[in-house]
């Protein structure tokens, strides 16, 4: 038996059969064209045909793994007309000469490198759709076969890499799990895979001669088993049916409350960060909408969203809702969620520059077109805002000043609007050290645990050299956010946590001993997070 370990991204186990999955980006030579027009015509022509092929792979995702991952297939539709991207390879093919599918080379790698650089684990994950649109746009230029075809029986893929298209190709039916050398949980074949609820693993460099052989993937351990022996299987296939007995459990759980043994009821949230994602909250139970990434409608445009299409976006997912809370956060943009038309320079620490709020208060009338689309969505549903990076009483203030005269100019126009209430992200530990100041000029906290454990530490999640140090359990933080929960309540604030650590089961018993009012989490913990608070009895 041969054992490798790898980084979990999808949880799970499964018995079967490797199929290794060869798709090795072809070399694509450079030569001279007489006719630049001519070649532009072509290229235009291979953009109709992926538009196409992209139009049928969101119809199979959509009947296979829903709407909300049939989306990437919309954002690869999105980066296919790209005026940047497309401009680059039209100024390729003219100024130097060559053949399209060469200048697409040239504009993938361009754009894979921004991307990759980026901080942001969903904007760095971004490169995937690059990847997969520029090489179905060279692959249609060269008329060169995608992938090969999978066998009869159900497989565990085995690859260097998975773009989402290779993944919603293959037969959903004939798929055990997925063993790649490259990919984060935050790549679009992680998402699928836990979408579709199989194992995946990342950083196991898959062998040739591994097709074929009999194989167990553990999503939970990270370990890949090839050539197991009987022992091995039989506690694989064992924990296979405790799985669907646990996934059949965890379906019975929607329509309950999320309420300890002893009745403490805790509100159960969920992360989204765009309306797909929303309909995916619904169909997981949440309770609400915990946190709207509202930059997405940023990023994905060239120019400014306009106040209609803010409101448009905001009202409808408040109405999806049907009266569950929607809890917007203001614009998180700068540093390394960059949009070219807002002009903000590249910095030596994105991490803790121009971003956020900052960038808000900067440039108010940003500001007010954001708050003006919130405070209307607010008249059609439960809406809650919420503003990031806070550091100061100052700022909090700063913002309630112009909150006051947005309301006076709707007012003044006859614009109907809600009464929605203001909250802050506690994500800096300046924020949490004057919580009980700040308790005293908001409705709510909600404690962003992803950047106030890495302030708080020192320690930067990106780089992997740091990683033995990163402690998302380190008392420090555990402190702070008793702290900030204390001080909150004692303002008469509710206290939420939306960090990767209100998902974490391990700590879900101790957050409610504090006296956490609400978690909000990814769509998929919902259900689970329900089983494990309406096990506890009533902690503290």
């Amino acid at each position: 038996m041969e054992q490798r370990n790898g980084t979990p991204i999808s949880k799970g186990i499964a018995v079967g059969r490797i199929w290794c999955y060869s798709n090795e980006k072809q070399s694509i030579p450079k030569y001279k064209v007489q006719h630049t027009e001519e070649e532009v015509a072509r290229y235009e022509a291979a953009k109709g045909t992926a538009s196409a092929e992209l139009e049928a792979l969101y119809k199979k995702a959509l009947d296979e793994v829903g709407e909300s991952d049939a989306a990437i297939f919309d954002a690869q539709s999105m980066m296919l007309s790209d005026e940047d991207f497309n401009e680059l390879v039209y100024h390729f093919i003219r100024s130097e000469q060559v053949n399209a599918e060469y200048a697409v080379t040239v504009a993938e790698e361009k754009f894979v490198n921004i991307f990759s650089h980026m901080q942001d684990d969903y904007m760095k994950a971004r490169a995937e759709d690059v990847r997969d649109v520029s090489q179905r746009l060279i692959a249609i230029l060269t008329g060169q076969p995608r992938s090969r075809q999978m066998g009869g029986e159900p497989v565990i893929v085995a690859a260097k890499e998975l773009s989402p298209s290779q993944t919603v190709q293959m037969d959903k039916n004939k798929l055990l799990g997925f063993v790649t050398e490259t990919g984060s949980s935050n790549s679009h074949t992680a998402i699928l895979a836990r979408t579709m609820r199989l194992p995946a693993l990342s950083g196991i460099e898959a062998a040739e001669q591994w097709d074929g052989r009999l194989a167990v993937i553990d999503g939970d351990e990270g370990v890949l088993y090839i050539d197991p022996d009987e022992e091995t299987v039989a506690q694989a296939r064992k924990r296979c049916c405790e799985e669907e007995e646990r996934t059949k459990r965890l379906q019975r759980l929607k329509g309950k409350e999320t309420v300890t043994r002893a009745g403490r009821k805790i509100l159960l949230y969920a992360n989204v960060g765009n309306l797909s994602d929303v309909e995916a909250a619904l169909a997981n139970d949440a309770e609400g909408v915990g946190l709207l990434r509202s930059e997405f409608l940023y990023l994905k445009k060239k120019t400014f969203p306009t106040e209609e299409e803010l409101f448009s976006c905001y009202r409808m997912a408040a109405e999806l809702l049907e009266g569950k809370r929607l809890t917007i956060r203001t614009l998180d943009i700068g540093a390394d969620k960059q949009a070219d038309y807002f002009g903000l320079k590249q910095e030596e620490n994105p991490a803790m520059g121009f971003r956020a709020i900052r960038v808000c208060l900067d440039r108010p009338e940003i500001f007010k077109t954001q708050l003006r689309a919130v405070l209307r969505a607010g008249y059609y549903g439960d809406v809650a805002v919420m503003y990031p990076m806070i550091i100061s009483v100052k700022e909090v203030r700063a913002i309630s000043q112009i909150v006051e005269e947005v309301k006076q100019e709707l007012t003044r126009e006859h614009i109907p609007f809600g009464d929605v209430e203001q909250g802050i992200m506690i994500e800096t530990p300046a924020a949490a050290l004057i919580s009980d100041r700040l308790a005293g000029e908001v409705d709510f906290f909600s404690i962003g645990t992803n950047d106030l454990s890495q302030y708080t530490l020192a320690v930067d999640r990106q780089n992997a050299k740091l990683e033995a140090y990163f402690d998302a359990h380190h008392p420090a933080i555990l402190r702070m956010i008793r702290m900030v929960v204390e001080n909150g309540h004692k303002g008469g604030c509710k206290v939420g946590i939306c960090g990767e650590l209100a998902a974490d089961l391990t700590l879900t018993e101790t957050f409610i001993s504090m006296g956490v009012d609400e978690l909000s989490v990814a769509p998929g913990s919902i259900l689970p997070l329900r089983e494990r608070i309406r096990s506890l009895d009533n902690p503290g």
